[in-house]
């Protein structure tokens, strides 16, 4: 248990050292070179760089000219970690910290003139398989966790403008992602995009419904419930959901479980409705027996657990205690911790890697993917661990 705290202690000061700057999985296309060649980020090049950037188990970025750079939800999640940090220790610092990074991620929202409200994106163009996304085109994950973020530290400090952002979020998401297509009702990852993604509507239902209830809203009430029913109804029998809805998310995976699950509770608890228990506990289940092992290894995939990945460890750290919270689940999650920090930390570097395969180890530090996952998860576990031995 010693060693948990110390770990989480020192992949905070090594990212706070570098002002919370990193790598990203994605971020190839922020390559100076590409200001030579622009159009060379879309199509297939671009596609084949991000992809050779982000599979390299040497990191050429420095190499190549891609700066490291603050990420929004990176950023985000830095600061839901100090919160919990601040909870167990009382230290003013980490508050100080918090509204120096919330004052940097309301400088860092997307284009009001072109969105209208309160959102935000990633820092690098991004080319996926069916799109290309400029950047700062904002997307509803990276919105809702900095929405998360400036909420609890807006409550905190009493700063309405942090909990202003958060809440007009919310309108973000009903007036710009809501989507009415193929017999579906949903939120979309990205404007102008109707790929049906379940942990991307999923966490929008979430966010609105939350706000519904912080605001009296019963409209956003009545949409957040009728876009989680769609991926409810698409719940197999099992109690899992496949990642999407295209031939090629037809994939059940750890973390993004994990998010629809959290994405649930959250949504229950804010509008207090009973109506998902039975999907919730069956889909908790599934996510127990399915993706996990008995030594604590968080599988990728339901069929394969590689690659191994501090994404996949951090999920289930948060969704053992917020959506389980039993003494079990508590055991599960330090067991999780551990195993993580066995396999996959490097104590002489102070953070953990990127992922591991049956071949090979992606040593890459990457921030907003890895590191500040690992901060916020881990202390949001000991913070919990330590409200418990209190009450016993």
């Amino acid at each position: 248990m010693e060693q948990i705290p110390r770990v989480t202690h020192d992949i905070f000061r090594a990212s706070l050292e570098n002002s919370f700057r990193g790598y990203d999985p994605f971020d190839g296309l922020n390559s100076r070179f590409f200001n030579v060649v622009p159009f060379l980020k879309r199509g297939i090049f671009g596609l084949a760089w991000i992809q050779f950037h982000k599979r390299s188990i040497v990191n050429l970025r420095r190499l190549l000219l891609v700066p490291e750079k603050r990420n929004p939800k990176g950023v985000a999640l830095f600061i839901l970690g100090m919160l919990e940090q601040y909870k167990h220790s009382s230290d003013p610092q980490l508050l100080k910290e918090c509204e120096y990074l919330a004052d940097w991620l309301l400088s860092q929202v997307s284009d009001p003139g072109e969105w209208g409200h309160a959102c935000w994106g990633y820092h690098f163009d991004w080319n996926a398989r069916a799109f290309f996304v400029p950047r700062g085109k904002p997307n509803v994950i990276t919105t809702i966790y900095v929405a998360q973020a400036l909420y609890r530290i807006g409550t905190e400090l009493k700063r309405q403008e942090y909990i202003d952002a958060s809440f007009d979020a919310a309108n973000f998401i009903v007036k710009t992602l809501y989507v009415e297509e193929g017999g579906r009702r949903f939120f979309a990852y990205i404007p102008g995009e109707a790929a049906f993604v379940h942990n991307a509507s999923l966490w929008g239902s979430a966010w609105v419904a939350f706000v519904a209830n912080e605001t009296g809203n019963e409209k956003y009430s009545a949409l957040a419930l009728s876009v989680a029913r769609q991926s409810i109804s698409e719940q197999a029998s099992d109690g899992s959901w496949v990642y999407g809805s295209r031939h090629h998310h037809q994939f059940i995976d750890g973390f993004h479980t994990g998010y629809n699950l959290e994405a649930l509770d959250m949504l229950r608890t804010s509008l207090g409705t009973s109506e998902f228990d039975g999907a919730i506990a069956k889909g908790y289940e599934y996510y127990k027996d399915q993706l996990f092992e008995k030594n604590g290894l968080a599988k990728y995939y339901s069929n394969n657990p590689y690659p191994l990945d501090m994404h996949s460890v951090s999920q289930a750290i948060i969704t053992f205690i917020k959506v389980g919270g039993g003494a079990s689940d508590y055991s599960m999650a330090e067991k999780v911790i551990n195993w993580s920090i066995s396999e996959l930390y490097m104590s002489d570097k102070k953070r953990f890697v990127y992922q591991k395969t049956k071949h090979f180890v992606n040593k890459t530090n990457y921030t907003r993917w890895t590191q500040a996952w690992v901060y916020y998860s881990f202390s949001y576990y000991c913070r919990k661990l330590a409200e418990q031995n209190e009450k016993d």
